[in-house]
């Protein structure tokens, strides 16, 4: 199995296919994140590829499989959590069309 890509790598693929310097495409990856960090609330769109979303995820019951509380069930608080809806045209492109 291949390895992931570092930042620099990609950002090194993307200066070279844009046709900027490394550092600016460094610095472009840099914001994208940055924005993607401030608008996640609202939903943040990466055209293509997917978007992030911010979700309410109730309060559970779930009971303990191993340790000193073997048996015990246990409440697990209602928390809000960050996931990413990958793109229908993503999905297609990596897995193939069906």
């Amino acid at each position: 199995m291949a390895k992931a890509m570092t930042k620099s790598q990609i950002a090194a693929t993307v200066a070279e296919k844009v046709g900027i310097s490394k550092k600016q495409a460094g610095q472009t990856l840099d914001l994208v994140a940055e924005l993607a960090y401030k608008q996640a609330k609202n939903t943040f769109t990466v055209p293509g590829l997917g978007k992030l979303v911010l979700v309410n995820r109730p309060a559970r019951q779930m009971t303990m499989q191993f340790g000193p509380k073997k048996g015990q069930v246990i409440t697990i608080p209602a928390k809000r959590v960050v996931k990413f809806r990958v793109a229908k045209a993503a999905k297609d492109a990596i897995l193939g069309a069906r």
